[in-house]
């Protein structure tokens, strides 16, 4: 019975191993490896433990070849073998497997092979939640950043050559070629001025000025294009997924596309865990909810009341009454649509026809509840 079971949380283990999602174990994995890869380069640490670093890394090492062989079964057993072995996740995989062995094996010192262990980190990027988002801000916001490029190139180049030409004669050794001063461009531009290399003539300190001005402008400019790319793919997310929660409400079922887009504009989603309050009562109603997914319990004077998905409530407060008339608690992970009082008036004047449905629920609540 253990053998048998141990064979299934091997088999399980190893299933989730194939997926292409990091596992908590890889998570682990990557990050006692690193960890104990930089305790590695300190040397009094390294010399004290070094039994136990060793093991630590072999065994960091030996996960990740696992890892990498589960992947590469599953990827032939789907017939996408080599897809996967070409792709960017496959690469890395391949990488943290056999870089490290392969310094070893072309004869680099121990210490020396184990850092290239930092490309276990690169594990880590394909799970990071915003990447693709930021991919596509790249591609869509391309031009301008090729653009803003182009500018801090020119910057930089006519930047070397004007304190080239204002101060070759005076610091020969620093400033006495283009290249030379191009160090002091780039650290100037970018505003890190490190102060190992600065101009001492007029001329070159105000071009010095300048160019700090013009780090400023064009640093903030791709700050301002990403930001801006950023703001409007995460617009564009939450709306798509507002839409996809607005079209699964049989409240909204009647509505055309122009329409269920004027709704979502006003709807923002919530979700919420079981044995949430989402409304007491006695306060004040300055919203209602369409149930998207999950379910809620209405506290009513001597019975409670369940209300599931593609149910609406909170309009009570909003249509006469402002004080909400019973507790209303999620009984599972719920997922909420809200409709502001300014939007649900701005709603009600677009759509009588939703106006009427919420008045007439409204009204037979009022009436059961008498």
């Amino acid at each position: 019975m253990p053998k048998r079971l141990v064979l299934s949380a091997l088999t399980l283990f190893a299933a989730q191993t194939a997926g292409r999602n990091m596992t908590k174990a890889a998570y682990v994995a990557v990050t006692v490896g690193v960890g104990v890869m930089v305790l590695l380069t300190v040397a009094p640490a390294y010399e004290a433990a070094h039994l136990w670093v060793d093991t630590v890394l072999w065994a960091c090492w030996a996960y990740f070849v696992f890892e990498w062989a589960v992947r590469l079964r599953h990827a032939r057993t789907a017939q996408r073998g080599w897809g996967y072995a070409l792709s960017g996740r496959g690469l890395v995989d391949a990488a943290a497997a056999i870089a490290v062995p392969l310094a070893l094996v072309c004869g680099a010192d121990p210490r020396t092979a184990w850092l290239l262990a930092i490309l276990w980190v690169l594990k880590v990027v394909p799970g990071i939640p915003g990447l693709r988002q930021l991919r596509r801000v790249l591609v869509i916001e391309s031009g301008p950043l090729l653009s803003v490029l182009v500018i801090f190139l020119m910057v930089l180049f006519l930047a070397s050559v004007a304190v080239y030409f204002f101060e070759r004669e005076v610091q020969p050794g620093t400033f006495g070629s283009v290249p030379a001063a191009l160090w002091w461009a780039v650290a100037t531009l970018t505003t890190t001025g490190y102060g190992d290399v600065v101009p001492i003539t007029l001329p070159g300190r105000l071009v010095a000025a300048l160019v700090m001005i013009c780090g400023l402008g064009v640093f903030g400019l791709w700050t301002g294009i990403l930001a801006t790319g950023f703001a409007a793919e995460t617009r564009r997310d939450n709306f798509l997924k507002t839409w996809e929660s607005v079209s699964k409400v049989p409240f909204f079922a009647a509505l055309g596309p122009s329409a269920i887009a004027d709704v979502t504009h006003m709807l923002r989603t919530m979700d919420l865990p079981p044995r949430t309050m989402i409304i007491r009562k006695g306060q004040q109603g300055d919203c209602m909810y369409f149930i998207a997914a999950g379910e809620v319990e209405v506290d009513l004077p001597g019975k409670k009341v369940r209300l599931s998905e593609g149910a609406f409530f909170g309009e009570m407060a909003l249509l006469g009454n402002n004080l909400r008339s019973a507790n209303i608690t999620t009984t599972r992970l719920s997922k909420l649509l809200v409709l502001d009082l300014v939007d649900f008036r701005l709603l009600m004047a677009r759509h009588p026809d939703l106006a009427q449905t919420i008045d007439a629920e409204a009204n037979r609540r009022a009436l059961e509840n008498e």
